[in-house]
């Protein structure tokens, strides 16, 4: 196992990862699964639908594949609501094989644990090339950053950087004007972070910002909509 990676177990039973070296943890301490479905899924692949019930396929881009958590979830929903969804992940730091195959995230719902395989079969797939991984999603990931990666127009991102505290780099007006100026018309930005500064940023750049109820154990979390 990676020297400054630990696995640890958050409330709701599922595991996220703790980074010794910057003493911060992938997911939520307070639930990984919960926060995911909540920040990405419900307030981002189920509000955009809800606003564009006939526009296909679904482009995602996310920032920080990690353990791959948000993605797993994606291709999920992608299958059971039968729509097509276009993944687009960045990582520069992949993680090892012993460490994601330890990753309980198939075990934490009966009614998606027959998707339990994709999850170690979304890390292994290559890297820097496009893959089909089911029916209704295909996904390409890179191991690259923000700064380096060419992006392609997407309707909904999911922001999942380290906190600001941590990686300020990635939440500066530039790093997040890169992301919002790929956003098609109409699309959303949603992330963990509920930080002033993110939100004027945000702002400044010309999007619509919404202050929402964060996931179990946080108050608030940020939503943006690109007018």
């Amino acid at each position: 196992m990676s020297d400054n990676l630990k696995i640890i177990t958050t409330e709701d039973g599922s595991h996220s990862l703790y980074n010794e070296t910057l003493k911060e943890t992938y997911h939520s301490f307070h639930g990984a699964f919960k926060e995911s479905i909540h920040v990405f899924m419900l307030y981002g692949l189920d509000s955009w639908v809800m606003e564009n019930p006939n526009r296909r396929p679904l482009r995602i881009f996310e920032v920080g594949f990690g353990t791959g958590l948000n993605a797993w979830l994606s291709l999920v929903w992608a299958e059971q609501n039968q729509i097509p969804v276009l993944y687009h992940s960045i990582e520069p730091f992949p993680l090892s094989e012993e460490i994601y195959s330890q990753l309980n995230y198939g075990d934490m719902d009966d009614a998606i644990f027959h998707y339990k395989p994709y999850l170690q079969r979304l890390h292994k797939a290559d890297w820097d090339k496009g893959v089909v991984m089911s029916e209704y999603f295909n996904m390409k990931k890179e191991k690259t950053t923000l700064q380096e990666v060419k992006l392609y127009p997407s309707d909904v991102v999911f922001y999942d950087a380290f906190a600001p505290s941590k990686q300020p780099e990635m939440w500066e007006k530039e790093a997040l004007n890169k992301v919002c100026d790929a956003l098609n018309p109409g699309g959303i930005f949603t992330t963990y972070c509920a930080s002033g500064q993110l939100k004027r940023n945000l702002k400044e750049i010309g999007l619509q910002v919404e202050t929402l109820p964060g996931p179990p154990g946080k108050k608030e979390m940020t939503r943006a909509w690109k007018k």
